[in-house]
């Protein structure tokens, strides 16, 4: 086999990953923010009367990828072996005059990095956090239209009582919810940089050192630890990694649930495919899989994985050490990336998702009425019987139902017939057993979900 000279090896580079989220944690914007936060920093020196106004303007000029080339600091970092050094020099050398003697004034590297990586979450955040939006009003749209789509809902993968389809998206629609309240709540405790120095003192910045890191953080939009070592706490990064840990399994879950829908013995719902031209299968051409629900839920065991590492960078030697670097690397990126392709190819499922109601109907009377057992129950306690003894009653009809493949009504009919019971008519049986008057609130929790999204998103469903 020939050798190439470059290949791709993480499938990030070449598989998955939107291009807005992909370009937040390319190399090449790693290298600008880690620019921007030198620009500030000099900005901040020369408000407080540090270092010349001239020079920071010189700073912040020159701070940006038309001037300072990934290749030259790449360049650099080979005889340096330092990444953030390898910046700050060729910050330095494009600077005019004297201002170069005032890059990187005062800071360490954990300064640059870790504020670099602040402006990184944050706006990884604000595009997860669209994502979410997207997909929440796409669920609350398809649990409106759905409101009194008649389904079986099931417990331990059997038939249990009737619920609607709606009722189920409702469900994931409130989750949705949930999941973008976490995340306001967790933005000002992740969007959190430092500039305070090699081990948290500020000793390098002087008398005005607290002012600086105010200053800087404020020019960049962010908050700042207040009492750091060399790094921002990493119990913010372990909250976070968690956060979109959980929002990954969310999405496992819809993913699972719409591929078990699409069974064939189930047949109720199944993702988009597209007749003309998409291929399920390379030798069974009826084949029309699940794909995309499928690829969610192992994606969602990608994200999760780096959950782990995330914790153990979280124990550091000391003020720091510098295991958590490479394992951060490979953790933050992974976890945003493959997260914002799954919140987009979920909204992509049900955005399209095909609802057969009437297979649903059919597996409901498929049960031969043993899905209505709770209702007749409750409708023969109602009409003066025992509860225990109306639930006896039924489990016993149940039971020989089943055995003999009869319909539930007509067995308990018999029962009572025999035991001389007069608690329900024949009639009365029957409209207990009707499957559209036994739903409960299911379209009253539709409609306040979709009111609950409304108000959250300020948008109408």
């Amino acid at each position: 086999m020939a050798k190439s000279v470059m290949s791709n090896i993480c499938p990030l580079d070449y598989r998955y990953g939107r291009e807005e989220m992909r370009a937040v944690f390319g190399e090449t914007s790693r290298l600008q923010y880690q620019m921007d936060v030198e620009a500030a920093l000099a900005r901040a020196h020369a408000s407080l009367g540090t270092i010349p106004e001239a020079d920071a303007e010189e700073i912040t000029r020159i701070a940006n990828l038309d001037i300072v080339s990934i290749d030259r600091v790449k360049e650099i970092e080979k005889e340096t072996r330092h990444d953030v050094m390898a910046m700050v020099k060729a910050l330095t050398e494009k600077c005019r005059g004297d201002a170069g003697r005032f890059v990187h004034y005062g800071a360490t590297s954990n300064d640059i990095v870790d504020t670099a990586t602040a402006l990184q979450i944050k706006e990884a955040l604000r595009i997860i956090e669209e994502g979410i939006d997207g997909l929440t009003l796409t669920l609350a749209k398809l649990a409106k239209r759905e409101r009194d789509t008649l389904e079986i809902g099931r417990t331990h993968a059997q038939f249990a009582i009737p619920i609607t389809f709606g009722f189920k998206i409702a469900g994931y629609a409130q989750e949705m919810l949930r999941h973008r309240e976490r995340m306001q709540q967790l933005k000002p405790r992740v969007c959190v940089g430092k500039m305070s120095g090699a081990v948290g003192t500020g000793a390098a910045l002087g008398k005005k050192f607290f002012k600086v890191q105010e200053a800087v953080m404020k020019d960049l939009g962010l908050s700042y630890e207040p009492a750091a070592t060399q790094v921002v706490g990493r119990d913010r990064y372990t909250e976070l990694i968690c956060l979109l840990g959980n929002i990954a399994t969310s999405l496992e879950r819809y993913g699972t649930e719409i591929r078990n829908l699409q069974r064939s013995e189930i047949a109720e719902a199944a993702e988009p495919f597209d007749q003309e031209k998409q291929v399920g299968s390379s030798t069974m051409a009826h084949k029309r899989n699940p794909m995309m629900s499928e690829n969610v839920c192992g994606l969602a065991r990608i994200v999760r994985s780096v959950i782990t590492p995330t914790f153990e960078s979280q124990v550091l030697w000391h003020e720091r050490d510098l295991s958590n670097s490479s394992a951060e690397r490979f953790a933050l990126p992974h976890a945003f990336v493959l997260l914002d392709e799954m919140l987009s190819k979920m909204d992509w499922v049900f955005s399209g998702l095909t609802i057969d109601s009437d297979r649903m109907l059919r597996n409901i009377e498929s049960s031969q009425g043993l899905v209505m057992a709770e209702a007749l129950m409750m409708r023969m306690t109602e009409k003066g019987m025992g509860r225990q003894d109306a639930h006896e009653l039924i489990r016993e009809a149940s039971m020989v139902a089943m055995g003999d493949g009869r319909q539930l009504r007509d067995v308990v009919i018999e029962v009572m017939a025999s035991r001389n019971l007069k608690f329900m008519t024949e009639a009365e049986i029957r409209d207990a057993m009707d499957p559209s008057k036994y739903t409960g609130g299911a379209a009253e929790i539709v409609d306040r979900t979709v009111s609950d999204v409304e108000s959250a998103l300020r948008r109408k469903v």
